[in-house]
């Protein structure tokens, strides 16, 4: 399946759907050019996921309130809940075991992990 291009405007309704990998990147990133067929690769592989892309040029808004301070950065969201953010290009054998760490997720233990920690900031 094709990446799809998110904007801010498109952001929101496409990462609240199933598991999502989004790529944030830029054309003169050296290294955003070296995970970009990685990225694309996958999005093959696996056509069950959403494989995403934010050109960080072009959504300057979107980047800054997601907190992107490094490019390429990866964000995984699945089933609504942000499960991995990390800077840095992946090789495809790292991109492959990450998805099937996604995969393996028991989401019912992750929000209630995400509730406990939010009642302890709290306290």
């Amino acid at each position: 399946m094709p990446t799809v291009k998110l904007t801010k405007a498109t952001f929101e309704d496409v990462v609240t759907t199933g598991t999502v990998l989004v790529d944030f990147w830029a054309s003169w990133c050296g290294p955003c050019r070296m995970f970009g067929p990685v990225f694309d690769a996958a999005s093959e592989e696996h056509a069950d996921l959403v494989f995403a892309k934010v050109d960080t040029e072009d959504q300057t808004e979107l980047a800054a309130e997601l907190g992107i301070m490094s490019i390429p950065t990866l964000m995984v969201f699945r089933d609504q809940v942000l499960v991995y953010s990390r800077p840095g290009a992946l090789p495809p054998a790292s991109l492959e075991d990450l998805i099937s760490q996604v995969r393996a997720l028991d989401m019912d233990e992750v929000r209630r992990q995400i509730a406990t920690t939010e009642v302890r900031r709290t306290a």
